[in-house]
């Protein structure tokens, strides 16, 4: 795997390293070992997935907060979406920035998300699948959110939401 760390300290695009012969290719997506060697202590908890009927559909910007924070490895598996996350470790150099990625079913990359980040996304096309998986469990006492369109963090989404749920639609305005 190829770790790229990105403008947010901790967080990574993940480039799958593949090797390739007559038969297509393998990659690995997942090492403890080479996670540990970029001082990542991630584990998997649990992996879901999210399934995106329309093009346009916003999810996020979503966290778990302490003591269930957890960390996210997210892949496209199919379709395209603009993957965004934010920094909100107070003690952090760049608490309050974002970051995107453009994820998709043919480039293969990852975002390795740190704790205690928001992360959301936008479909760019119809029948986006996104697969996550989760350093904690689920915790629902422990869900939170900040309005992905927020002027605390002044995200440039690159085309109109056109789906998204009310839970995200409605959240407050971020207090730091």
């Amino acid at each position: 795997m190829i770790f790229k760390e990105t403008k947010l300290k901790g967080a990574y695009i993940i480039e799958p390293e593949r090797f390739e012969d007559e038969r297509g290719f393998f990659a690995r997506t997942c090492c403890k070992r080479e996670f540990q060697d970029h001082g990542l202590n991630f584990h998997v908890a649990q992996c879901n997935i999210s399934f995106n009927k329309s093009k346009g559909t916003l999810r996020g910007m979503h966290y778990q907060a302490g003591p269930h924070a957890e960390a996210k490895l997210v892949r496209c598996t199919q379709g395209s979406i603009y993957d965004v996350i934010i920094d909100l470790r107070p003690e952090s150099k760049t608490y309050k920035n974002w970051f995107a990625v453009e994820l998709n079913k043919d480039n293969r990359n990852m975002l390795y998300i740190p704790e205690h980040f928001a992360h959301g996304f936008l479909t760019l096309e119809d029948h986006a699948e996104v697969f996550y998986q989760m350093s904690e469990f689920y915790n629902a006492e422990s869900t939170r959110g900040v309005r992905w369109d927020d002027p605390a963090f002044s995200i440039h989404w690159p085309a109109a939401v056109s789906v998204i749920s009310g839970r995200d639609r409605d959240c407050p305005d971020f207090e730091s």
